[in-house]
């Protein structure tokens, strides 16, 4: 049992960490179980944005993630589904002139 106020918290931390992994792991294996009985497009885009989703919330690397993302396409067919790539604009601030 933690004494000092800083190992409880820790510990509640952990506790609750711990049970969001495992609910939204449960929840990953519920789709991709789903998307393995019938595949389909619209299956292979749950499964890709649950994918990316435990990468952003580092649960997955992101290489384990892109080769579980390549192994599902091919259940698919291949190239039937093609990652789309959002480049990211980026705007010139330009300064005001100040007139005296």
């Amino acid at each position: 049992m933690p004494i000092s106020l800083s190992a409880k918290k820790s510990l509640r931390k952990s506790l609750k960490n711990h049970k969001d992994n495992v609910s939204f792991k449960n929840k990953l294996k519920t789709t991709v179980k789903k998307f393995l009985t019938k595949p389909s497009n619209d299956g292979l885009k749950e499964v890709y944005s649950i994918l990316d989703k435990a990468v952003k919330k580092n649960i997955f690397h992101k290489n384990k993630s892109d080769r579980l993302k390549g192994q599902y396409s091919k259940k698919v067919g291949g190239e039937s589904v093609k990652k789309v790539v959002v480049k990211k604009k980026t705007i010139k601030k330009v300064a005001k002139k100040k007139n005296k």
